[in-house]
């Protein structure tokens, strides 16, 4: 316990500030996963409701908040696979980056990015087989262990990080559970055996580390706090630990995320859906809120 709470402490203390107020607009997806397109990519089946739904949001001036576990850095040995597998989703997160409305955390699995000089190699630059030159990605940015929103006029703060900091097994020993993943788990993934040292494939692990979350939070006179890591969506009501979880983008066939938007928070999901006349299309649905961030202020 004592261990969560430095971790958690920590990443409060040093999380980068972004002022905000009723007129902004945020959307927080986390758990991508985005993979390289292969059996054990789980982001793959997702990707074009993702796609749509991240492009919805640009064109609404939505500010993108990824709170961790964007890219599967643990099954993948190279960024390059990724981008190659899903190009047009990082040139969807370029588009954001260049309006200064791309705002990243690293998660367990997206770890190495807490190292500015890996980002630096690795995100920069592509290479564009059209032009046959390197072009610029996303050259410059930073990836935090936390956020913390605060409104310019209530002073109301909201703490964003990954969640993985009340997991010991993915924050400690991410390194050795990563290897664990590449060599075991990733084939066996592939033949339907989840790995259970993941808390979204373990139901025990999930509550333990949903525990010592929202004790923190209580602890921390009822911060409200975004999370991912579990998988699992929360949403709170008013009064109750201000725990919230984004959910991930990799549930069957659904994405689901949260939405701050005048003053208000939801959670949402976006999943494709069949039409009376049998056409596809793909909808956002509201699953809680929209509630008042105030609401959730503690005196």
């Amino acid at each position: 316990m004592f261990s969560t709470n430095k971790r958690l402490n920590n990443a409060y203390q040093n999380a980068k500030v972004i002022y905000f107020d009723d007129d902004d607009k945020f959307i927080l997806f986390s758990d991508c996963h985005r993979g390289d397109n292969s059996f054990a990519d789980d982001f793959a089946n997702n990707r074009n409701i993702y796609y749509h739904a991240l492009k919805h949001y640009f064109n609404e001036g939505f500010h993108y908040l990824e709170i961790g576990d964007g890219d599967e850095l643990w099954e993948n040995l190279s960024f390059e696979a990724i981008f190659n597998a899903h190009k047009n989703v990082y040139l969807l997160l370029k588009r954001f980056y260049l309006a200064g409305r791309l705002h990243m955390i690293w998660g367990n699995h997206d770890m190495v990015y807490k190292n500015p000089e890996y980002v630096e190699k690795h995100l920069s630059t592509y290479f564009e087989p059209k032009s046959g030159e390197t072009t610029d990605l996303l050259k410059g940015i930073t990836y935090h262990e936390g956020l913390v929103l605060k409104h310019r006029k209530s002073d109301q703060l909201l703490f964003l990080t990954h969640g993985h900091q009340a997991d010991w097994w993915n924050f400690v020993f991410w390194k050795l559970s990563r290897f664990m993943v590449r060599i075991l788990w990733k084939p066996l993934n592939v033949m339907g055996i989840a790995d259970p040292t993941s808390p979204a494939k373990n139901h025990r692990e999930l509550i333990k580390v949903e525990r010592r979350t929202k004790r923190w939070i209580r602890d921390n006179n009822n911060l409200l706090t975004i999370v991912g890591h579990t998988h699992r969506p929360r949403f709170p009501e008013p009064g109750d630990i201000a725990y919230f979880n984004d959910g991930s983008c990799v549930h069957p066939r659904s994405i689901t995320g949260i939405e701050i938007e005048n003053g208000m928070i939801s959670l949402i999901k976006w999943h494709i859906e069949t039409t009376d006349d049998g056409v596809l299309q793909i909808v956002r649905v509201l699953l809680e809120g929209p509630q008042k961030l105030t609401s959730y202020i503690t005196s």
